[in-house]
């Protein structure tokens, strides 16, 4: 009986301090991993965040080179009747778009789908502009007509897909 006394006596406090070194290399390697994690983030973020940027500015110079404003006096020609001028726009519109699709992975969805419903939007104004002129119609008079359909609508998608952006890229700082 003595002998499990003396026992315990040895064991008791050498468990005791095995369970302190248990916890506190438990504590010391949360810590490490810890670190590690913010510091794996970190260089996430340095590396993510030029590329969000980069995506951001694209989207807005997509954006503005797909409003109608700009759009229709970069590309109008003369020359071009109403069908034509119609080809042309919605060829820029497609081009510009399929180069700056790849960008939606920076952003959220919903700024992503307020992005592609400005662009098919415009596409269904040059459409319905377009039906709406006769056959032998010019650039001009297609132009008018689809400044005056922008004009009449209440909402600007283009617009608010711009804010939508400002207000995305804000939060990120």
């Amino acid at each position: 009986m003595d002998a499990l006394i003396e026992f315990g006596k040895i064991l008791i406090p050498s468990a005791l301090v095995l369970y302190a070194v248990y916890l506190t290399v438990r504590s010391f390697i949360t810590k490490e991993i810890e670190l590690k994690k913010l510091e794996v983030r970190t260089r996430s973020i340095e590396t993510i965040l030029p590329a969000r940027l980069q995506a951001y500015e694209r989207m807005t110079l997509f954006l503005e080179r797909i409003a109608p404003q700009n759009l229709l006096i970069r590309l109008n020609s003369p020359g071009f009747t109403a069908r034509e001028f119609q080809r042309v726009l919605l060829d820029e519109i497609r081009n510009e778009y399929n180069h700056n699709v790849s960008q939606q992975v920076y952003m959220s969805e919903e700024v992503w789908n307020q992005v592609r419903n400005a662009k098919e939007d415009l596409v269904m104004v040059i459409n319905d502009a377009v039906s709406a002129l006769p056959a032998e119609a010019t650039s001009i008079e297609l132009s008018k007509k689809i400044f005056e359909t922008i004009m009449a609508k209440q909402v600007d998608l283009i617009g608010m897909a711009l804010s939508e952006l400002r207000k995305e890229i804000q939060q990120t700082f």
